[in-house]
């Protein structure tokens, strides 16, 4: 005996076959939503953070000053070494030791 189908078994075969891609393109849309919210929510952090270092960076940089340094060596008794006294280490592969 032959399976022949009828029209109507034609048009629910269509019918739950556009229903499966339907579904498909739909879970596809919610996961592609959920992506780019975690992307907004990685990229307001990285923007925070570039914030957050800009100003460690810009404190740092005030802190460093001969204007910020000088009271706090005055304080603790401290002098101003002359530039004589200061010595120029290199460090690192391309080192090479100091010819006496």
């Amino acid at each position: 005996m032959a399976l022949t189908l009828k029209g109507r078994h034609w048009v629910v075969f269509w019918l739950a076959l556009f229903l499966a891609v339907a579904s498909a393109v739909m879970a596809r849309q919610r996961a592609a939503y959920r992506v780019a919210d975690q992307l907004r929510a990685a990229r307001e952090t990285r923007a925070a953070l570039e914030a957050r270092r800009a100003e460690l960076e810009r404190r740092i940089r005030v802190g460093s000053t001969a204007q910020a340094l000088l009271p706090k060596v005055g304080r603790h008794g401290l002098g101003i070494a002359p530039d004589t006294a200061s010595t120029i280490l290199i460090v690192g592969s391309e080192a090479t030791p100091p010819k006496r």
